[in-house]
């Protein structure tokens, strides 16, 4: 039993340095420094535990029925607030991050790479009760490069790619589908609260390492 522990927590520690490596690598792809790549990966480590409240609203939900007397039964309503944040390192810091390289890059490619990844992210993304919205994590990675690669060419598609990616995923699947998820009996919701291997961090790499071998 101390053996296998050991092994299962040596097998977690090489899946983390060599994620670590490939966001990195991903991060110097955009055009960061080795070191620079590193303060950005730690960020959206530290940042991954941080949730900020961005908006609030009281929900009332049914109760099971009270007996108020012999022949009449009340239904109580119970008051509940339902909130929804922003994780920071899975959402807050990878969204500033492609704001920047948005100002930074070919803006028309980086505007349609958004659009495109935002329509494809809103018809594939399924809110599912207790879990949060699903996504298949490679689809809005291929479709950003995809644009990326018709309207640029070299270094510039992994900067296209990785705005598109995190943009577009940030967009369509998760704001777009925020009234079907609060309409479910979830009281809160985390955008990007898995931290660092959430959908949209995880689509951001995905984007810009696939970019990077074109």
């Amino acid at each position: 039993m101390p053996l296998l522990l050991v092994l299962l927590l040596l097998m977690g520690w090489i899946f983390f340095v060599l994620f670590a490596q490939v966001s990195a690598a991903s991060f110097t792809a955009l055009g960061l420094s080795p070191i620079q790549a590193i303060w950005l990966f730690a960020a959206v480590l530290l940042g991954s535990v941080i949730n900020i409240p961005v908006w609030s609203r009281t929900v009332y939900r049914q109760r099971p029925p009270m007996r108020a007397s012999y022949f009449i039964f009340y239904y109580p309503p119970e008051a509940r607030q339902q909130v929804v944040y922003i994780n920071v390192g899975g959402a807050l810091i990878p969204g500033l991050f492609s704001l920047y390289l948005l100002t930074r890059g070919p803006l028309l490619p980086m505007l349609i790479s958004i659009a495109a990844v935002t329509l494809v992210a809103w018809g594939i993304a399924r809110p599912k009760e207790g879990v949060g919205i699903l996504l298949p994590p490679f689809i809005p990675p291929l479709v950003a490069v995809a644009v990326a690669l018709i309207f640029v060419r070299g270094p510039e598609v992994s900067a296209v790619a990785f705005v598109g990616g995190v943009l577009g995923t940030l967009i369509g699947a998760d704001l777009l589908h925020l009234k079907e998820v609060l309409r479910q009996n979830s009281l809160t919701l985390s955008i990007g609260g898995a931290g660092v291997f959430d959908g949209i961090f995880l689509v951001g790499i995905l984007s810009s390492l696939l970019g990077a071998f074109f």
